[in-house]
């Protein structure tokens, strides 16, 4: 088992400005430093990273620079994450242009995965195609990501079409790519993780830990989210042994934090080695 963390706690999560009036345009932004954040996460003791699209598309034509972050901290790419709305059919190639893009330089800095998240809320509630065409979407994803190199896999978020078990029942059993697990997303719509792991277990190669604070809502380090042992204990129980992510959308201290969920993880594969 492998430990990353994502860039996303060095600025937060935005999107490109372009795409407000054009669709492909719209990769995923954190606009703090990506140089800052690969140091800290190197520092902590990580060995590898993820960045949203928008981060790795900043580095088209000058490839050597973040190539660069990643020797200097001994970082592996492990996946790049992109998304769609994915039930809009007008829209549509353009989604799968910008999901391309988003796999073509995930392959030229060696990531192993695409993570995707998406499937879009409509305002007056979900039709029930949208679920189909979400995951026909993810399938054709998928297939595109191969032709690169990359494994696909979904990644369920609050705000989209897939928050509950219903709705991520619907989706997962109408299409053939794998899952990466956001688990406080996960757990904060509703679902009962330790069940999802297992039942899930032979199409999660990849996972998103996150810790949950349910009252006040919000997202945590590990060690705060005492549910975190249970879900630890079900990937003991199915035998992962991939890559895990750590991801916290943001925090007043981001290399402090990391260091604190490396540290939780690092006891726990402790004890579980002796």
């Amino acid at each position: 088992m492998r430990f990353g963390y994502q860039t996303n706690t060095w600025g937060g999560v935005v999107g490109h400005p372009a795409g407000v009036t054009s669709i492909k345009d719209l990769f995923y932004l954190t606009p703090g430093s990506d140089q800052e954040a690969l140091r800290d996460i190197a520092a902590a003791g990580y060995q590898g990273v993820e960045l949203f699209d928008g981060n790795l598309m900043a580095y088209q034509g000058r490839e050597d620079d973040f190539r660069s972050f990643l020797t200097a901290g001994n970082l592996s790419l492990i996946a790049v994450y992109s998304g769609a709305n994915f039930i809009y059919d007008d829209v549509l190639e353009d989604e799968f242009w910008r999901i391309e893009q988003a796999a073509r330089i995930g392959q030229t800095f060696g990531a192993e995965f695409l993570v995707l998240g998406g499937g879009a809320k409509r305002h007056g509630g979900p039709r029930e195609d949208d679920y189909t065409k979400l995951a026909h979407g993810l399938d054709r994803a998928a297939e595109l990501a191969r032709t690169f190199g990359l494994t696909a896999l979904y990644h369920p978020h609050l705000g989209t079409l897939v928050e509950g078990p219903e709705a991520l029942e619907k989706v997962m059993s109408q299409c053939t790519i794998g899952l990466c697990p956001d688990t406080a997303h996960l757990a904060a719509g509703g679902n009962d993780l330790p069940i999802l792991i297992r039942t899930y277990a032979d199409r999660i190669p990849y996972i998103h830990l996150k810790g949950l604070s349910r009252d006040p809502f919000g997202f945590v380090p590990l060690d705060e989210d005492p549910e975190m042992a249970a879900i630890w204990q079900a990937l003991q129980d199915i035998h992962f042994d991939g890559w895990v992510t750590v991801e916290l959308d943001s925090h007043a201290d981001p290399k402090g934090a990391a260091a604190r969920s490396l540290a939780w993880l690092q006891a726990r594969t402790a004890v579980s080695t002796d």
